[in-house]
């Protein structure tokens, strides 16, 4: 399928499908006439993409990841499982960052609103 049909399927533009496949997250053959070919498989690993993206991963990370979770799960290595555990401490700690400044925020607000009545 050509990019313009992925991102249909998908529902992704053609400029984020573009970067993933210069990050290496997505491949695509090329037709004699030089057109972009996805596998029809792309669509799954885009929408996974999305997914993890959502999730706060970085592209990086998403590389790191996706070789694992195609993989059957006797091939796996453990890396998988590795940092996924690491992706859970790094939002718990944004959690304890974001939950500190709105504590702050919401103590802020408390000594600068005054009574009616």
């Amino acid at each position: 399928m050509r990019i313009g049909e992925l991102a249909r399927a998908s529902g992704v533009s053609t400029r984020s499908l573009r970067y993933y496949e210069e990050q290496g997250l997505i491949r695509s053959g090329r037709t004699p006439g030089g057109w972009r070919d996805f596998e029809a498989s792309m669509v799954e690993r885009v929408v996974m993409i999305q997914h993890l993206l959502a999730a706060g991963l970085s592209s990086s990370t998403i590389g790191e990841l996706l070789p694992c979770l195609e993989s059957p799960p006797e091939e796996r290595t453990g890396v998988l499982e590795v940092l996924l555990a690491q992706e859970v401490q790094r939002l718990e700690a944004k959690r304890r960052e974001l939950d500190r400044e709105l504590d702050v925020l919401q103590a802020l607000r408390r000594d600068v609103t005054v009574p009616t009545g």
